[in-house]
């Protein structure tokens, strides 16, 4: 372990690079190596090395921070897809030499209004805004303030152009429907949320559009409909969907903490999974691996997306780049034992 260190003149000394390669590096510059700025990073980290934030603001312009608003929208600050998501988005920062701000906006407080305090406060040199809405205020904020940002999510109609990375939730959708099209399936049910979301658009969408390719009439689609937060609605909602005298024999659900509902009630109306009842999520939760019999999702790569956004939005602070960064993930299927052949016969559910 190297000697503390407490001056930047130190620490590039101790590395035998200059002070200036030293400072990029740990600015986050793509002008140095990545080889370069993860040897210095990790050397700030082992021999103590804190910058002095102050001045490093002084001369750059720069705070280090970027900045995160979790709205509080239900009984947890933190769901499990938000754990995963803030954890990489602080890994990712940390690797370039940045830290995370994280600013709550309560119940009775609009997230707009967080936002605008941290962007106007001068804390972050750039934010990442999460859970896209169909009409979102605060991409146009932040387009009208020329405030760096990274969108997780895209916007379904846009006349700007921004930063955005996504998930394809439409083509994973698409591809659950044909696995289990190609499995006997027929009667599909969909449990989606009321927010106007636009991931619940683009995977909703995904799957008309696999159910109208096979131009079957014998398809059959149903939907439960819920708030995200209320979970007796969405226990309701699904009960219905299960209990109703011709039930699916296939559910899709927008994402797995849904798809874990599902299969919750499913075992309490004495129906079993895959034998009775196929259910498909998507994310890939940690919870997904663990219920049995083991949920089939889509990897939706959530910790690594948030590293990726990371780096994009360090890059758009520092080099400015002329056209937007955009990038578009392909979910991964991880095929558990929650989906099968369709029954020969369904099964009315017991009264």
């Amino acid at each position: 372990m190297p000697a503390r260190v407490t001056t930047l003149k130190e620490l590039a000394a101790s590395l035998g690079l200059s002070i200036t390669t030293v400072s990029r590096a740990l600015a986050g510059h793509q002008q140095i190596a990545l080889k370069t700025r993860e040897r210095v990073a990790q050397a700030a980290r082992q021999a103590g090395y804190v910058p002095n934030t102050a001045a490093r603001t002084l001369v750059s312009g720069r705070s280090g921070f970027v900045g995160l608003v979790l709205p509080i929208r239900g009984p947890n600050l933190v769901d499990s897809f938000l754990g995963e998501f803030v954890t990489g988005l602080g890994e990712g920062l940390v690797a370039h030499g940045s830290d995370l701000i994280l600013a709550t906006a309560a119940q009775d407080q609009a997230e707009l209004a967080v936002l605008r305090h941290v962007v106007e406060s001068g804390r972050a040199d750039g934010v990442v805004v999460t859970r896209i809405a169909e009409v979102d205020e605060r991409l146009d904020y932040l387009r009208r303030r020329s405030f760096p940002f990274v969108a997780h999510g895209r916007l379904l109609d846009s006349d700007f152009d921004y930063n955005w990375l996504d998930t394809d939730g439409a083509h994973a959708f698409g591809e659950a429907f044909d696995m289990l099209y190609d499995l006997g399936h027929r009667h599909f049910g969909l449990v989606t949320i009321s927010e106007p979301m636009t991931f619940r658009h683009l995977r909703q969408d995904g799957l008309a559009a696999a159910i109208a390719r096979r131009g079957d009439p014998a398809v059959r689609l149903d939907v439960a409909t819920a708030p995200r937060f209320d979970r007796g609605a969405r226990i309701q909602a699904v009960n219905r969907m299960l209990k109703a005298p011709n039930r699916p024999t296939a559910i899709i659900a927008l994402f797995d903490e849904l798809a874990l509902t599902v299969m919750e009630e499913a075992a309490r109306a004495a129906l079993t999974v895959p034998r009775d009842l196929s259910v498909i999520g998507f994310d890939n939760i940690v919870a997904s691996a663990y219920a049995p019999p083991g949920l089939t999702t889509f990897d939706a790569s959530i910790r690594q997306c948030a590293r990726e956004i990371a780096d994009m939005l360090l890059t758009v602070v520092a080099e400015k780049p002329a056209a937007p960064l955009t990038r578009l993930i392909r979910p991964t299927l991880v095929p558990r034992a929650s989906h099968g052949p369709a029954p020969l016969t369904k099964k009315l559910t017991p009264a």
